[in-house]
């Protein structure tokens, strides 16, 4: 039997993680099978166990390692409210929309999230939560506390202009969704 190194198993683990955070946007989670997830991870269904007790173990690492990631790259932006208009423009572009795998992964599995068990709902919410916090810390940073409605509503706007515009068949309707979206939700920050 080969023993592996711990760190091996830990590379392993983040493979599988972010193959999966990959393919649950592009086929949902109730559309990827165990199967198919460890074959994207180049690993056998067999690996599956000594990392995850179940898929919805799986599922829950997922999306506290996506949510994680999307808030990790808002460290990347200007600074303050410059930044959080940069975000905006950025959530609500055609590349974005047309690249699901590679998106936000509240826009392509928040209706199943919300069927899925209290593991992955409080993985989401702990996500979500920091998330809306980053936003009111970029809209009032002197005192987040006070924009914390605004910062839920405009996270909300985001998230739901970006199922629109995907879920559209008219490219030209769908582009007006996302153009009108970003308008909005600029307004909505003044």
């Amino acid at each position: 039997m080969v023993r592996y190194a711990k760190e091996h198993k830990q590379e392993t683990r983040k493979r599988i993680i972010e193959k999966a955070g990959e393919r649950f946007k592009l086929d949902g989670i109730d559309g990827s099978g165990v199967s198919t997830l460890m074959s994207d991870a180049g690993l056998t269904n067999g690996a599956f166990y000594a990392h995850f007790a179940s898929k919805d173990d799986l599922v829950a690492n997922v999306v506290t390692d996506q949510l994680h990631t999307q808030l990790s790259r808002y460290g990347d932006l200007r600074p303050g409210r410059e930044g959080l208009e940069d975000l905006v423009r950025e959530y609500l572009s055609p590349e974005h929309r047309d690249h699901r795998g590679a998106g936000c992964p509240s826009a392509a599995l928040l209706d199943e999230i919300g069927r899925c068990g209290e593991q992955t709902k409080q993985a989401y919410t702990d996500g979500a939560r920091a998330i809306v916090e980053e936003i009111a810390a970029r809209l009032t940073p002197g005192d987040p506390r006070s924009a914390r409605g605004k910062a839920i509503g405009l996270y909300t706007m985001m998230v739901g202009t970006l199922q629109l515009s995907r879920a559209l068949s008219d490219p030209k309707f769908a582009d007006e969704v996302l153009e009108q979206g970003i308008e909005n939700a600029l307004a909505f920050m003044r």
